[in-house]
């Protein structure tokens, strides 16, 4: 189990686990779980961790469809500026590997917001903190999960 299944479960809520053969040449993960999930791009979210004002680390979740807004995340988030972070700080921070980044137990709490249109779907994907593996739930309950918010961060 990961550490995004065990505080699901810990949290008991209702969720369901998704797994499916990773290609490792795949460019594109979240299409890849699209894909291989039978489900559209607008369903699969990804996580992205952002630097905000050099300093600190948040989490954006948006659809596999949508590009991140780093503006609209910034402006979500309250602070001036915001960028994509290091791929290293990535995983040292959240203790996943790229390509498998749950939004859901990270060993440390960031700022979360997912995108606002998680809520015109009953359930959502997203990684559930390994390369082929997703964890499907409510967007309210990660937003729970997250202690994170609904904003708009794509276009």
């Amino acid at each position: 189990m990961t550490p995004a299944i065990n505080t699901a479960r810990k949290a008991k809520i209702d969720f369901k686990i998704h797994e499916y053969s990773h290609d490792p040449r795949t460019d594109s993960y979240g299409q890849e779980a699209a894909e291989k999930l039978g489900v559209g791009t607008d369903q699969v979210f990804k996580t992205l961790v952002v630097s905000m004002n050099g300093k600190e680390l948040g989490v954006a979740v948006l659809p596999v469809s949508c590009q991140l807004n780093l503006k609209l995340f910034a402006k979500a988030m309250g602070v001036k500026k915001a960028a994509m972070a290091d791929k290293k700080l990535v995983e040292k921070t959240t203790g996943y590997v790229l390509g498998g980044v749950s939004p859901v137990g990270q060993k440390k709490k960031l700022s979360t917001v997912v995108h606002d249109s998680a809520k015109n779907f009953k359930t959502i994907f997203v990684s559930a903190g390994k390369r082929g593996l997703d964890i499907e739930l409510a967007p309210d309950d990660l937003v729970k999960l997250t202690k994170g918010k609904f904003d708009c961060i794509c276009e």
